[in-house]
């Protein structure tokens, strides 16, 4: 909850700036200011707000991007062997699809079903057997600099931004919730720390995707960010806001002008959060129908796929829900990343979740008439060498994977592109992260070639990569 009292030098009201400066950040959704204080030039954060956009024909409004850290197997998701040795093959059988000729993972008999919702890539390639810089290299379309480097963390000149980054100065907010959001938390390292490839980059902190951390399927799972003590009323902050103004009007000089006006944009809109039931509402999950709730399955990262699908109806353009690496992960095989027992893994903890999970979110985003204009992306960093190893595990490997898209423009029933017979490394239609940054973007409306400019007035294409036109309706 925001605390509006706090020790320190206070107000005529009772409130210490540097509390007002923490409630209008919106400091407890993860999005925090101080990264606002670092020196930088008002010609700098005035050039950065500046693009030169050429819409696409895209039909998306908005994307949810389901990332499934660790890496997944293809052969036991999207692109089984079942006529490859056993030590390829694993254990875990394939099921027909609606697809013709076109099998699946056993684990996912819902998907199986509503495969003509879907288009699945086949041959997705980083060449990066490295976590963090292939999951860098995945989710901005430029490869990590250098590459195969576990552990790596943010900054340059690794600093191209996200996609989120990229909708976030392009594309304004529509309401008072921002642009980009991420949850329920950010993507980390064994070591604690961040995946780089998460922020604005070379765009700036200002055009990081909005971090809500949270835990959507835990009994105790409130929304108390967005709440205020029952003693402030709407009016009392109100007062407050008028007073935080005026003393930045009377700080605020000349030459840090560019600067203040990003950070009174930041402060309006964590107000607006705040006075608004509609975007408050977005995050509350004891809204849903209990049945709906149910079909999302009760991990963390089904609730959380539906928490994503409430904020594309209050209007935010992307969300990207990460598999929640929770503090009951193993260390020696968190998440997706099955070096060891994978097949137990696999059926007892991480593909099952998955299906319910995103099945429903299809079903759900159909049956309200939004599967059209939303593009769903479920995807990785890479998959997983094409044979077991030693411990019933697969080790990381970035020479070819899959993921799917439904949605948005994109083409149902549709497999672009394969591996070998043991799925190991492309046999056609290999596709590179900068195309599928350039398709995704295309379907959002902005063409490869669009220009932004970062905080050095620097301009830059959105992609190198080419559209993937196969998979597009």
């Amino acid at each position: 909850m925001f605390s509006l009292r706090s020790s320190g030098v206070s107000l005529c009201d009772g409130i210490s700036r540097r509390e007002l400066m923490r409630i209008g950040g919106l400091g407890a959704c993860g999005l925090s200011l101080s990264h606002l204080l670092k020196p930088q030039s008002a010609r700098a954060v005035e050039s950065s707000l500046n693009a030169i956009i050429r819409p696409s024909t895209g039909k998306a409004k908005s994307c949810i991007v389901l990332f499934l850290m660790g890496g997944p197997p293809q052969h036991s998701t999207w692109d089984p062997k079942p006529d490859a040795p056993s030590e390829v093959r694993g254990q875990i059988g394939s099921i027909a699809t609606t697809i013709p000729n076109v099998r699946f993972s056993e684990l996912m008999p819902k998907l199986a079903l509503r495969a003509d919702k879907l288009a699945v890539l086949r041959a997705v390639s980083t060449n990066d057997n490295a976590h963090s810089s292939s999951g860098y290299y995945m989710l901005t379309g430029r490869p990590h600099a250098p590459m195969n480097a576990e552990n790596a963390n943010p900054g340059p000149p690794n600093d191209w931004p996200n996609w989120g980054a990229v909708l976030q100065r392009l594309s304004p907010p529509a309401r008072d919730l921002p642009t980009s959001v991420r949850l329920p938390n950010h993507i980390f390292n064994t070591d604690g720390s961040t995946w780089p490839g998460q922020d604005g980059g070379m765009l700036g902190h200002v055009a990081d995707p909005w971090l809500f951390r949270c835990t959507p399927a835990s009994p105790d799972y409130r929304i108390t960010e967005f709440q205020l003590p029952t003693d402030v009323s709407l009016e009392r902050l109100s007062v407050r806001r008028d007073l935080a103004r005026a003393i930045d009007r009377q700080q605020s000089s000349a030459s840090a002008s560019g600067l203040a006006k990003s950070f009174d944009e930041l402060q309006q809109r964590a107000y607006g959060v705040l006075a608004s039931a509609a975007s408050r509402g977005a995050f509350d999950l004891s809204a849903e129908r209990p049945e709906t709730r149910s079909r999302y399955g009760p991990s963390q990262f089904g609730q959380s796929c539906l928490l994503a699908r409430r904020l594309i109806e209050a209007q935010v353009r992307l969300v990207q829900v990460n598999w929640y690496r929770g503090p009951d992960e193993p260390t020696d095989k968190p998440c997706w990343d099955s070096h060891a027992d994978e097949t137990n893994r696999l059926k007892n903890v991480l593909v099952p979740p998955t299906d319910d999970a995103v099945s429903a979110l299809l079903d759900d985003l159909s049956d309200r008439g939004l599967l059209d204009e939303t593009l769903v992306v479920c995807m990785s960093e890479f998959g997983r060498t094409p044979k077991m190893n030693g411990g019933g595990g697969r080790d990381h490997w970035g020479s070819v994977f899959s993921i799917a898209l439904a949605g948005g423009g994109i083409k149902g029933g549709v497999v672009h592109g394969a591996s070998d017979e043991i799925g190991a490394y492309p046999r056609s239609g290999r596709v590179a992260p900068e195309d599928l940054t350039a398709t995704i973007l295309h379907c959002l409306g902005f063409t490869p070639d669009t220009e932004f400019f970062d905080v050095q007035g620097r301009s830059h294409a959105l992609s190198r990569g080419q559209i993937i036109q196969s998979i597009l309706s």
